[in-house]
């Protein structure tokens, strides 16, 4: 990783972001991925961009954006007589209506960490006599595992194993905060996880509808600081364009096959809620009718109330750009990764867990790269 890595080649790129920068404006780029967020402030990043450039925080994470009510969903399913809830670690501590996975879990419910859904269904397998379910979530990273299970949990006739889908899509969201009133985002570092499997393409109208330029990223230090030039260089040129930075892994158009496989088993919801962006039309992923037999909203009563967040938590807002973590009344105080109060904290991608993990638990000054030591 060196190479992605080297200070001088950071220390140039921040020159040549300064350069771009007119007269008297301000910049606000959206880092959409909650893994570039964790890179920003693990490496510090900030540091190396001028005082008009500010970087904030978007709907990337797929944990953060998970609202109450499926959290509680999940948790009516999970104390259903003789249930295995299989979920992903970071899940756990999620806050539902009135308590978490965790807490169900350690009042008596089976709930069991799995690294895929492939765990999940060899569970069922192995325990024929538990209905196993698995709760699935993520944008469309983590959708094609999930296919690919449902696809083999049919063909192998594992009667015994379901999923419950909480999978999302990432261009919804992009379009929602576009869309709300007094916006002031000025292009998005795109999250590069996602673009693996969707590609670049589905950005076009983003840049196309809202004229904001965005710039599919990798994950190190030196992507995201190239993606920011690129950002800069299109607002400089007048354009709004969807390029590429991560083409050693991303190509334009995508992997065909993964979106093959969330075509043939999931199709898209009237409505879904968000965690801090509210309902948005067609932004996630169901089972299709052929796939009834798998689905656990199907197989199980699901309360499906919808749960307001803490009215103390500001994790929305963070989600939205409009907050900075430390600007939420409870962050580092009554909220933190041992305490969390609202998802930002919980997940390992949330950006409330990256600014407090790093340090960043109070506004520090900014200074100059050529200052460092």
């Amino acid at each position: 990783m060196s190479e992605y890595r080297d200070r001088a080649k950071a220390t140039a790129l921040a020159g040549a972001i300064a350069s771009l920068c007119e007269p008297g404006r301000h910049y606000k780029l959206m880092e959409v991925c909650g893994g570039h967020t964790h890179t920003i402030y693990k490496h510090g990043l900030e540091h190396y961009l001028p005082p008009a450039v500010e970087l904030v925080h978007g709907p990337g994470c797929p944990v953060c954006v998970i609202p109450m009510g499926r959290v509680a969903d999940a948790i009516s399913i999970a104390r259903q007589p003789g249930v295995t809830m299989a979920c992903f670690g970071d899940m756990l501590r999620v806050p539902g209506k009135k308590s978490s996975l965790m807490d169900a879990k350690a009042e008596g419910a089976d709930i069991r960490v799995v690294y895929s859904p492939m765990d999940a269904l060899k569970l069922a397998i192995d325990e024929p006599d538990r209905r196993v379910v698995f709760m699935a979530i993520g944008f469309e990273t983590t959708a094609p595992s999930t296919a690919v299970t449902l696809i083999r949990a049919l063909a192998s006739a594992v009667p015994n194993f379901s999923v419950f889908c909480n999978h999302v899509t990432i261009i919804p969201p992009l379009r929602a905060i576009l869309d709300a009133e007094d916006v002031d985002i000025d292009g998005f570092i795109g999250p590069g996880h996602v673009s693996t499997v969707i590609g670049c393409r589905p950005y076009l109208p983003i840049a196309a509808d809202y004229h904001k330029p965005l710039v599919v990223s990798g994950f190190e230090p030196l992507d995201v600081l190239q993606s920011v030039f690129m950002i800069m260089r299109q607002l400089s040129e007048r354009r709004a364009e969807v390029e590429n930075q991560y083409g050693r892994v991303v190509s334009w158009g995508g992997n065909p096959r993964a979106v093959a496989a969330i075509e043939q088993t999931m199709e898209l919801r009237p409505h879904f809620e968000w965690r801090g962006l509210g309902s948005i039309p067609w932004s996630a992923l169901k089972l299709r009718p052929k796939f009834a037999g798998y689905d656990a909203e199907e197989l199980f009563p699901v309360p499906g109330v919808r749960v307001a967040d803490p009215k103390a938590c500001q994790c929305g807002q963070v989600l939205r750009g409009r907050l900075r973590p430390w600007e939420c009344r409870v962050f580092g105080k009554a909220c933190t990764p041992e305490k969390p109060i609202g998802t930002c904290m919980v997940s390992s991608e949330g950006a409330c867990a990256a600014y407090y993990n790093f340090g960043r638990r109070l506004e520090q000054p900014r200074f100059e790269v050529a200052g460092r030591s």
